[in-house]
């Protein structure tokens, strides 16, 4: 069973940035493929930026590409989410997940909220 805990969300002006931390406990990071997700207010969750479990490949949403990078540290069983130039429109709850190569996301963080100011 692998917790994931979120952490580094807050309240910020266009313009800044942020980094978000995702811990992993109760397994592996890299037997995983990790994704950051995000949810605002009245739509659905959809995915902002996956790293494939072998680190060799990382995908974003074409809203974020060039503003937000994906890393991992598997020393530190954590993933990342630099994000940089942050929106108003980036304002949501984030949430860390899990997927084994096979599957669909299967373990989820408990989300932490970003919020962009104009």
């Amino acid at each position: 069973q692998v917790q994931l805990v979120e952490s580094g969300g807050g309240l910020v002006q266009a313009g800044d940035s942020l980094r978000l931390s995702c811990a992993a406990s109760g397994g592996t990071i890299s037997r995983y493929k990790m994704g950051w997700f995000r949810q605002a207010p009245g739509k659905e969750r959809v995915v902002v930026a996956a790293i494939s479990w072998n680190g060799d490949s990382t995908d974003y949403a074409d809203s974020v590409k060039d503003r937000f990078t994906m890393s991992r540290d598997i020393a530190k069983n954590t993933v990342y989410l630099q994000m940089n130039n942050l929106k108003p429109e980036d304002t949501a709850l984030y949430y860390c997940a899990a997927k084994r190569p096979i599957g669909q996301y299967h373990y989820w963080g408990q989300g932490t909220q970003v919020t962009v100011s104009s």
